[in-house]
């Protein structure tokens, strides 16, 4: 962990490394900053370390450590939006497809655990009390983090989903996946029945790339940035 400038490091954490000559070695995959204190790195081992990050100073400490998964964390994904009523605030996801709802503080609680659906969930993120997954097979699921029911099913790909953002100013939702489509999402609460809705809103084909990296630019989701499976190269495209 770095000062916010990457001018210095501050702090260092070594992993367990498993002994044997055919003991896999262990990687950090999936970081989230929670709305307090907190940074959580997911392992290769299932386990999610939780830091405590002090208001000053550089005394950064592992205050828990999270064992509810069994395979490989693939992302976390934290709720930073103003959004009320909803308790939970952090998932994880794993190579499994498993999901996994927290409310986060000084002790993390599992609010719900979904099980696979069969799948790899490969990338996960969280915004006003909905939770957007996407999957090997090429689907977005929408859960409510309150509840933790699947409430949409979206056939948004042909191939594997890689990356998720959403605006968070907007509700909007972007995914790339490996069929070199990128796609805009609406997300949005049925006023009267608060059922989570989704609308598809822009499409952009990069031609002969299999997308690995899609983010927004900016709040509101007005451009974004992708990159591809062996491109030396960010592309990024603005609505007019």
């Amino acid at each position: 962990m770095y000062e916010s400038d990457g001018s210095i490091m501050v702090y260092w954490h070594a992993v367990h490394t498993p002994e044997g000559a055919t003991a896999a070695a262990v990687f950090a995959r999936g970081i989230a900053a929670t709305k307090s204190h907190y940074i959580c790195v997911g392992s290769s081992t299932g386990s999610i370390l939780v830091f405590n990050i002090p208001p000053k100073g550089t005394n950064i400490t592992v205050s828990d450590v999270l064992e509810e998964h069994r395979e490989p964390i693939t992302d976390i994904a934290c709720d930073c939006s103003e959004h009320k009523g909803c308790i939970a605030d952090l998932v994880t996801a794993d190579d499994s497809g498993v999901l996994c709802i927290w409310k986060s503080g000084e002790d993390f609680k599992l609010i719900h655990k979904i099980s696979s659906y069969g799948s790899t969930c490969s990338s996960v993120r969280m915004w006003s009390g909905m939770i957007a997954a996407g999957y090997g097979n090429g689907q977005i699921q929408m859960y409510d983090a309150e509840t933790g029911a699947m409430q949409v099913e979206v056939n948004a790909h042909g191939r594997w989903v890689c990356a998720l953002d959403i605006a968070s100013d907007s509700g909007k939702l972007l995914s790339g996946a490996e069929d070199s489509f990128v796609r805009v999402w609406r997300l949005s609460r049925n006023p009267e029945s608060n059922a989570i809705e989704v609308e598809h809103s822009h499409t952009e084909c990069v031609t002969d790339v299999q997308v690995c990296g899609a983010k927004f630019c900016d709040p509101r989701g007005n451009a974004f940035a992708v990159t591809g499976y062996d491109l030396s190269e960010i592309i990024r495209y603005i609505q007019v």
